[in-house]
């Protein structure tokens, strides 16, 4: 019987090898020619060697090849001669114990970290280069803030100075500290070009540069305080001189702006470029003289009241009238005696290096003859008044005066006063300063020597410098037993032994 014939339900494959076939086989070939050249010239040569065979194979014209392709065809290439995949670290890593029992191989270590910058401090840097060594010198700041923080005396030891708690003080180094200094270097440049603007600085920066103007500059003036102080004049814009500038209208100092203004330190200024009695007036303007006294009857209420005299700092609490011990003959007590009674609400002061207290000081030599032929010493202090007789009656006198008018004080620094310090705890004809009433309130007591003792300090000098030490413990104790619990409790802070 004649076979069936079935149709095939597939189609037969062509006899020609595929185009992906002709590109492996022969890429196979060639990789094993060319496999030490680069990648470069193989990836031509096979180019052109994968066009002419499939031009060979089949009478077709060349077709470009794609770029996965290519990649294919690279890869493929690496793997036959040989190079292998990097070796996954990311690995779940097991204890050495179970990795030498299954004899598994070590994976590679990891890449070391960047190392971390640390300063001397401890801090960690920021990220990038290390800065230039010239930024980072420390040694010229350490001059500064020693320069900053101590006078030169004339004897050449260094005056130690301590502001008083609570004022705002820049970091050392930082943005504000180097700005003020700058101003303070270039003060007579900056109070012509900047004395509109200085009163609008805010209250922390306006305490900060009177601070530095007393220690960087050559003491503040009356004229540095009026421009920080003071709101600038107004301008009249219609009234021009002869040459056509403005003139400028003088404007009275009002205390309404500095209401948040409480911290003054005018340390190494007072005696030196500034005398307690002008401060005194441009602190307390006196009421302008009426030229004539019915006017000021029928003037109105409102106008009467804008008359009255105001503080130009009337919230002041902090003060500091530390001086310059080589300028210590031009300050007077009976200034500073005066100067008190506008200021009650004063809890903090500081009267650093001030001389022993004295309405007299010049007179310590001076006498004169009574009818009688007696020679009577003119001062209340003599040349021998402490020395031989342990006198302190002028002292206790001044001091009693002047805590008086400070009822308020809560902290009183009284460092490098220790010539003067025995009329703490002296009486005279049953007087003495009041450590419970007028001055019950002081709770901090600075009565540091003032200065470093150095190690090449002699015998005489050395036990001066413990004397003043064992002097400030003995005003500790004295306060406290007159106290006894009715006042506030006493710290008096002085160098210490080690």
């Amino acid at each position: 019987m004649p076979k069936k014939r079935h149709q095939a339900r597939y189609s037969k494959p062509q006899s020609t090898a595929p185009a992906s076939l002709s590109i492996s086989s022969t890429a196979t070939a060639g990789a094993g020619i060319s496999s030490n050249r680069s990648n470069r010239s193989s990836r031509g040569s096979i180019t052109s060697s994968l066009s002419s065979s499939s031009s060979s194979a089949q009478n077709d014209p060349p077709t470009p090849l794609g770029v996965n392709d290519l990649l294919a065809h690279l890869r493929s290439v690496r793997l036959s001669a040989g190079a292998r995949p990097e070796p996954i670290s990311q690995q779940p890593t097991l204890p050495p114990n179970i990795r030498s029992i299954l004899q598994l191989p070590e994976l590679p270590p990891p890449r070391p970290r960047r190392l971390l910058r640390i300063d001397s401090s401890g801090r960690r840097l920021p990220p990038g280069p290390a800065p230039p060594q010239s930024w980072v010198s420390t040694a010229a700041r350490q001059v500064a803030l020693r320069q900053a923080l101590q006078y030169g005396g004339r004897d050449g030891r260094a005056r130690e100075r301590r502001p008083l708690p609570g004022c705002y003080v820049p970091g050392e180094g930082s943005l504000v500290d180097a700005v003020l200094r700058r101003m303070v270097v270039d003060w007579d440049f900056q109070k012509e070009y900047c004395r509109y603007v200085l009163y609008d600085l805010p209250t922390h920066l306006r305490v900060a540069l009177i601070a530095y103007l007393g220690v960087w500059a050559d003491g503040v003036t009356i004229q540095d305080l009026g421009m920080v102080l003071t709101p600038p004049p107004p301008e009249e814009e219609d009234g021009e001189g002869e040459e056509g500038e403005v003139q400028v209208a003088v404007a009275s100092p009002g205390g309404h702006m500095n209401l948040d203004f409480h911290h003054l330190d005018l340390t190494g200024s007072l005696g030196h470029s500034l005398k307690l009695r002008e401060l005194s007036s441009f602190l307390f303007p006196s009421r302008p003289e009426s030229t004539d006294l019915q006017d000021s009857w029928d003037a109105p209420e409102e106008e009467s009241a804008i008359n009255v005299p105001r503080p130009l700092l009337p919230n002041l609490t902090h003060l500091s009238l530390g001086i310059n011990p080589d300028y210590a003959h031009a300050v007077s007590w009976r200034h500073l005696v005066a100067f008190a009674s506008h200021h009650a609400k004063l809890t903090h002061l500081s009267l650093a290096f001030w001389p022993e207290p004295a309405m007299t000081p010049n007179a310590k030599l001076a006498s004169f003859v009574t009818a009688q032929g007696r020679s009577v010493q003119y001062g209340g202090t003599g040349p021998y008044s402490h020395s031989l007789d342990n006198d302190w009656a002028e002292a206790i006198v001044v001091l009693r005066r002047l805590s008086k008018s400070l009822y308020g004080l809560e902290y009183l620094d009284l460092t490098g006063c220790g010539e003067w310090i025995s009329a703490l705890w002296s009486h005279a004809d049953h007087d003495a300063v009041d450590w419970v009433g007028d001055w019950g309130k002081i709770s901090t007591l600075l009565l540091y020597p003032g200065y470093q003792l150095g190690d090449d300090a002699d015998v005489a000098e050395t036990a001066r410098y413990w004397e003043i030490v064992q002097n400030a413990e003995r005003v500790e104790r004295h306060i406290r037993a007159k106290r006894a619990g009715r006042g506030r409790f006493i710290t008096v802070e002085t160098a210490r032994r080690e």
